[in-house]
This record gives structure tokens, sequence and C-alpha cells, in this order.
């Protein structure tokens, strides 16, 4: 009786271990996402201080200024799924992208002070950006790979353990965001 006891405890106490340790890598990724959001809307602030100091310069290339206007509305409206937001955020680096591959035609516009530092702010978001999906996707992975190994998959599903999506972006908005100082 006693060994029954026993071995009771030790799985009652193993299934609480295991819980607490899934609800700590849940966790884990949703405050990786959180630094994730944090990070796009710092680039998202820098938006519309770089279109209004580009726009002057720009006066012929208005289809570009108002695809990252729109570019923008898109990323900032598209939510917290995943794989909608990673979408809406690469078609947002893409136009970023074109916008100053077009910006480097304009030497008055590669001369101005605003608009190097506003173009220094991009490329410091784009890195800080990198690095927080790059730990994202850390947690997803660690997260994923805890609730579908054994033991544990046989009850996170009916915990409530579902699988996260990975913050991926398409192959065009893998090009990093030029700029050119």
């Amino acid at each position: 009786m006693w060994i029954v006891l026993g071995v009771a405890a030790l799985v009652l106490l193993w299934g609480v271990f295991a819980f607490n340790r899934l609800v700590r890598l849940r966790m884990q990724v949703r405050a990786a996402w959180a630094q994730i959001d944090v990070q796009l809307r710092r680039r998202h602030d820098l938006i519309p201080n770089l279109v209004e100091s580009v726009k002057s310069y720009m006066a012929h290339e208005r289809s570009v200024l108002d695809a990252v206007v729109a570019a923008r509305g898109q990323a900032q409206s598209a939510g917290d799924d995943v794989a909608v937001r990673a979408a809406a955020e690469g078609r947002l680096g893409g136009a970023l992208s074109r916008m100053m591959s077009l910006a480097e035609a304009y030497p008055q516009l590669k001369a101005s002070d605003n608009v190097q530092l506003l173009q220094e702010d991009l490329a410091s978001s784009e890195n800080r950006i990198a690095f927080a999906r790059q730990h994202f996707n850390d947690c997803v992975m660690s997260y994923n790979t805890a609730i579908g190994s054994l033991p544990d998959m046989l009850f996170a599903g009916r915990l409530g353990f579902a699988p996260q999506a990975m913050f991926e972006t398409d192959e065009a908005s893998r090009a990093p965001v030029a700029v050119r100082l």
C-alpha cells in the first residue's frame, strides 16, 4: 500500500512540475511576442517622420510614399495573429526598402541631417526587430518541442497547451531594408 501511495505521489509531483514548466514556457513565448510588438511599434512610430522628411524631395514618387503609409496602416491593424502580423510587417519592410532605394536618387535628401538620423534610427529598429524575432522563435521552438515530446504530449493538449506559430517572413521581405548613410 505504501508503495502505491509513494508512486502516486511521485506521479502527482511530476505532473505538477511538468505543468508548471509548460506554463513557464508559454509565458516566455508571450513575453517574447510582447518584445516583438514593442520593436515593431518603435519602427511604426519612425515612419511618419521619415515619410514627412522625404516627401518634399520625392514629390514625383508619391505612389511609393503612399505604399509605405498604407503598409504601415495594415501592419498596425494586423492584430496578434503571428502569421497575419508577419505578412503585414513583411509588406511594410518591402515598401520601406523600395522607398529607401529610391531615396538614393536624390542627392539633397542624402545630405539632409534629419533624414540621415531617421535612417540610422530605422536601421537600429530593424536590428532590434531581428533580434526580438529570433528570441521569439527560439521560445516558440522550446515550447512546441516540450508540448510535442513524450510524456508531456499525453496531457498538454487536454490542458490547453496548443502549438504556437513562428514569426516567419516571406521571401520578398527577407532582404534587409536598404538604408544607406
